[in-house]
Parts: C-alpha cells; sequence; structure tokens
C-alpha cells in the first residue's frame, strides 16, 4: 500500500491551496478517507472525512465552510480544497484512507485509519 501526497505550500492569509492524496495497493472506493494535521508539540487533529458507503462529508469546526474535502475514485485520489487560510491553518497535513475497523464511531480519530500519507507542509503567512 502507497499513499502520496502532495500540494503544500506557503501562501498568504486568505489564499487558497489544494492538497492532493493518491492512494494504490487498496480498493480505494469502499474506504472512508480522512484529512489531519499536526504542529509541532500537538496531537494529530482530524479535519475532515468522507465517511464510505454513503460518502457522507465530516468537518472540525474550525474549517467548516473554508474547506471542502471530496475525492475522484477513478483516479484513487483524495482531495482537500482550502480556502480563506489563516494562520492558524499552518501545519504538516496528512491524508489517511481505510478504517481499522468499517464500524468505526468517528472518522476524525487518527486511531481510526489503517494507511497514512508522508505528510506535506503548509504555511500560512505574509
Amino acid at each position: 500500500v502507497q499513499v502520496v501526497e502532495s500540494g503544500g505550500d506557503l501562501v498568504q492569509p486568505g489564499g487558497s491551496l489544494r492538497l492532493s492524496c493518491t492512494a494504490s495497493g487498496v480498493a480505494f472506493e469502499t474506504c472512508t478517507v480522512g484529512w489531519f494535521r499536526q504542529t509541532p508539540g500537538k496531537s494529530r487533529e482530524g479535519i475532515a472525512s468522507l465517511r464510505e458507503p454513503w460518502n457522507t462529508p465530516n468537518y472540525v469546526d474550525s474549517v467548516k465552510g473554508r474547506f471542502t474535502i471530496s475525492r475522484d475514485n477513478a483516479k484513487n485520489t483524495l482531495y482537500l480544497q482550502m480556502n480563506s487560510l489563516k494562520s492558524e491553518d499552518t501545519a504538516m497535513y496528512y491524508c489517511a484512507v481505510c478504517l481499522r475497523v468499517i464500524s468505526a464511531t468517528t472518522t476524525l480519530e487518527p486511531g481510526a485509519y489503517e494507511h497514512w500519507s508522508q505528510g506535506t507542509q503548509v504555511t500560512v503567512s505574509s
């Protein structure tokens, strides 16, 4: 299984960025997927997920209305569109695919996922 992420960059406050994450070696179309972020000294935070088979999105309050999670199953790719970026969005961002337990009650807990990307840095600064 390989999960490769891209798209991190330095962006000004108020700007936009799109992260991509491509998975191979898994039945991607059947997997719940999620985006997480982490800053030094803090635990990894779940920010968005898409729950299969219903493709139901879930967002943490701090990104609601600004971030959008989506997927293209034909490309085995997950996206995170980030708009109206703030300095507090600065973090290392990770994507995760496939729940360890399909019936997991939460999709924003890091421990719920089986496969992870290497992470990409997003820095929001003027």
